[in-house]
């Protein structure tokens, strides 16, 4: 018998909780007078949690804000936070606990049991780790692994708090730039004078008006949309609907068919993997050789034009041939006929070109995104109503008109005394070869010698490429590796120490809805009780804080709730603070003008008025910043270069193995919940494979199949499919690590098999997604995947330790470095209200030019007053990588 909504709050709590299919409720839903409906916030979207007996039995979706809520909402929330990979208690590895300051041999990460031990022993270990490893080798060998702010939607992140107890104990090493946008939030702002990567987009009602065509490029908004980094509430996705019922024509550009294609039909375009510099190149060069480019819009609005022509004719002496529609046909696999077909529809039509963040994911990324930028200028588009170039359409409801809202930001990282820092890609690179010299955007700097990891929310096991070369140099360099976490993730399976943290769902915290339109505020109020012994990020730092002397300059005397009433009185909201928390929600008007907003119109409108952020003010078809920079594997014009490893040069049988977001997770995130099962092929991470490659290699749907080359093997499920091309695969990135006796990944985490190559000497970016594997039908798996399993847990007698004998204050206050009372007061505001999503950019890092093109989507995010952004630009320009100093 099918049990219903209302019985299953009249069934036990265990009950509740197991039963699956019945985890959410309809908007109306009335409850009896023994269950709480309190409001709360996730990645996933705003909701209702639905309470009883203490125990989360269902999840009540807010119709009226969130009209198309995920599964990820609806059930993965509850399933992932009563997952059996929960770390209940504080837990050491069991050799690290047996000789903390000796052998503790780090060969047996991920391999041998866990202790469990109390709050005191575990923080004691962590502290003295922590202070031991400043005394011995310099704080510069601390180094955070906690990057990017993705652990849960609230303003109290992990990074944050973990940057901001670091600075005040002498600072540590760092990760700079990321894994999402690496390479062009490098190169951008050189070319177009913002990193683009992470900007709003012109308005959907805009483009529903203006566009007559529009260009995916590995771009698929419907998929990546269904989360965000504060609260998905899914509002671009009707929206798409309605450009659609415009009649504009969709076109994709990719190799494999996305969820967008097929909610609005795109026309699908097959492309080579990594080799869209090549089809943009060959269309450049078309236009212009039939007099289709826009003369006087390249002379007002870009530089570089007769250096950028110099190597589309094959004359810049390169070497290389005219890049000719039938010389691109070769590298991409699309017919020449067909390159011109699209070269001519672009340039007659109103066209917007929609770049994913992956196509920079690639060796020499930062070629592809100012490729298409320099195609959309010949043809005179970058700045009109529903033209030109965005790219970040797929992310943050890009399309949504902003309200340019002041928003709630929490309590501030602070400055970081050590600058010493990894680029997020390079962390093996880093470990191998402690005081090598890397160059990063023009400028020289050499590696920390690193010797203890701390990673608090982030899962840097599964983000960071080629999975066996980190598992090495981890073993070679690192002493000390500290997890801060939930669950027991690959990071938390490969440390030394692991500290229970709460969910977002067992504390109180804030966030906005829409990462661009900033057009709500919500409650993030805690629903349930800690799990285990488990305790939120702020009180495991706060504690850790009073071991080495820095508790009060941690806090400042404030808990937490005095921290987010104090963050949303600075939003000049009047929804009293007492309402807002009890409603869950405040909602923020959209000025009309924004309805109309269009990203690169000023620009478009006046060049003069409102140049681009640039050298030159205008458009860097050739960049002379990068010339000067005189990077080997990075020119100044946007070239095709042959990546390390394609289908172009692959050997016979070989597949190309693309790595996109996963449809049901945040990367690792969810990767434990059930809704996995959705997906996923014999418990492992699905892959999609062609027709044709299936039928070559005997494989057929429901197989598992083995992904392996020189750097790792994995195992994952096979679905055949007509919605990817011959030669390439598809396998989400972001699942847990099991490996089994023959060091196969039984999981299916594509990490295990991408290359650790840096996209070039510019970014030192990712290329994940130039990868080259071999592809067999697997018959030899070993057993079940067991990646979202708990780890072996041991008990032992409780040892009494010393704590005071430690004397961890006095010696961290021998270490320690500035505090925030030192700081000026756009110093600190800076640090305060700008660095809360990575970790902190420079001043130093950009231009002054530069940092006006980047503040104007950072400052609204960081909920600026126009005096406190006059003042943070101040500190900016006088620390600026161009900045006069005496």
């Amino acid at each position: 018998m099918t049990m219903t909504r209302r019985g299953l709050l009249k069934a036990s709590v265990a009950s509740a909780v197991t039963t699956t299919g019945l985890t959410w409720f309809a908007a109306d839903e009335v409850f009896a007078a023994d269950t709480q409906v309190i409001p709360s916030a996730s990645h996933w979207g705003p909701f209702k949690a639905v309470v009883k007996n203490g125990v989360l039995v269902g999840i009540q979706p807010l119709k009226d804000v969130d009209a198309t809520p995920t599964t990820m909402l609806t059930e993965g929330l509850i399933g992932r936070v009563y997952h059996k990979t929960r770390v209940k208690y504080p837990m050491v590895r069991k050799s690290y606990l047996a000789n903390p300051t000796g052998d503790t041999k780090p060969h047996l990460r991920g391999k041998e049991p866990f202790v469990r031990v109390s709050w005191e022993q575990a923080l004691a270990l962590t502290a003295d780790a922590i202070v031991r490893t400043a005394e011995k080798h310099g704080n510069e060998a601390l180094f955070s692994a906690s990057y990017g702010g993705w652990s849960h939607a609230g303003l109290l992140r992990p990074q944050v708090l973990q940057g901001r107890l670091f600075g005040l104990i002498g600072g540590h090493s760092v990760t700079t730039g990321d894994y999402s946008g690496g390479a062009s939030q490098v190169s951008l702002p050189h070319i177009i004078g913002d990193m683009e990567v992470y900007s709003p987009q012109t308005s959907w009602e805009v483009m529903a008006e203006h566009t007559e065509v529009m260009v995916w490029i590995g771009c698929d908004p419907f998929k990546n949309n269904r989360i965000e980094f504060t609260v998905a509430d899914h509002q671009m996705l009707p929206r798409w609907m309605k450009i659609k019922e415009r009649g504009v024509k969709f076109v994709s550009i990719n190799p494999q068919y996305t969820p967008t294609d097929d909610a609005v039909g795109s026309e699908w375009v097959k492309i080579v993997p990594n080799t869209d510099v090549a089809l943009f190149s060959a269309m450049a060069y078309h236009v212009y050789n039939t007099g289709k480019h826009d003369k006087s819009y390249l002379a007002k609005y870009t530089v570089g034009f007769d250096k950028y022509l110099a190597y589309l004719l094959g004359k810049d002496g390169d070497g290389t041939p005219p890049k000719t529609p039938e010389w691109a046909a070769k590298i991409t696999g699309i017919p020449a006929a067909k390159i011109v077909e699209l070269a001519e529809l672009f340039a007659s039509k109103r066209t917007q070109f929609a770049g994913a963040w992956s196509l920079q994911r690639a060796h020499h990324g930062e070629m592809t995104h100012w490729a298409i930028i320099n195609f959309a200028a010949m043809l005179g588009k970058i700045g009109k109503p529903g033209e030109g170039v965005g790219f970040s359409w797929h992310y943050g409801g890009g399309g949504m008109a902003q309200s340019n809202a002041i928003m709630p930001v929490g309590l501030s990282q602070g400055r970081n005394p050590i600058k010493a820092r990894c680029p997020a890609s390079r962390i093996s690179e880093m470990l191998m070869n402690p005081g090598k010299e890397y160059t990063r955007d023009g400028a020289t700097h050499k590696y920390p010698l690193v010797k203890l990891i701390y990673t608090a929310g982030n899962n840097f096991m599964s983000h960071q490429q080629n999975t066996n070369e980190l598992l090495r140099a981890m073993n070679q360099q690192v002493e000390t590796v500290i997890c801060q976490d939930p669950w027991w993730c690959a990071s938390s399976r490969f440390a030394d120490i692991v500290l229970p943290a709460t969910s977002a769902l067992e504390r109180d915290d804030m966030s906005t809805g829409g990462t661009y339109s900033n057009d709500k505020i919500y409650a993030m109020r805690q629903v349930i009780k800690p799990y285990g012994e488990s305790l939120d990020d702020f009180e495991i730092f706060r504690r850790l804080a009073a071991l080495m002397g820095v508790e009060y300059g941690f806090t400042e005397g404030k808990s937490v709730m005095d921290i987010l009433k104090a963050s949303y009185a600075a939003t000049g909201q009047k929804v009293p603070f007492d309402k807002f928390w009890e409603d869950g929600i405040v909602r923020i008007d959209v000025p009309e003008k924004m309805r109309k907003w269009v990203r690169h119109g000023d620009f478009y409108t006046d060049p003069v008025k409102n140049p681009l952020h640039t050298k030159s003010g205008k458009i860097e078809l050739f960049c002379s910043e990068i010339a000067r920079f005189n990077v080997p594997d990075c020119p100044p014009v946007p070239k095709y270069l042959e990546p390390v490893e394609f289908l172009g040069n692959a050997k016979s049988g070989q597949v190309h193995v693309v790595s996109p977001h996963p449809y049901n997770r945040v990367h690792s995130q969810m990767a434990n919940a059930d809704v996995r099962l959705e997906q996923n092929v014999k418990g492992r991470q699905h892959v999609l494979i062609s027709v044709e490659d299936a039928a070559a290699k005997g494989i057929k749907s429901g197989d598992l199949v083995e992904l392996y080359n020189d750097r790792g093997a994995l195992i994952a499920g096979a679905v055949v499919t007509k919605k990817i091309m011959k030669g390439v695969v598809s396998l989400e990135e972001g699942n847990w690590i099991q490996l089994d006796s023959k060091g196969r990944c039984n999981s299916g985490a594509i990490n295990i098999i991408t290359t650790s190559v840096a996209s070039s000497g510019l970014s030192q970016a990712t290329s994940a997604n130039t990868c080259i594997a071999n592809l067999k039908r697997c018959d030899d798996a070993e057993s079940v995947n067991r990646a979202y399993e708990p780890p072996a847990i041991e008990t032992a007698a409780q040892s009494k330790l010393d704590v005071d004998a430690l004397k961890l204050s006095e010696r961290a206050n021998i270490v320690k470095g500035a505090t925030m009372g030192a700081m000026l007061p756009g110093e600190k505001l800076f640090y305060e209200r700008c660095t809360v999503c990575h970790v902190p950019r420079e001043p130093g890092d950009f231009t002054k030019s530069q940092w006006h093109g980047i503040t104007q989507s950072m400052f609204p995010r960081a909920g600026l007053d126009d005096l406190q952004r006059k003042v943070v630009l101040d500190f900016l320009e006088k620390n600026a990588k161009d900045a006069i100093v005496p």
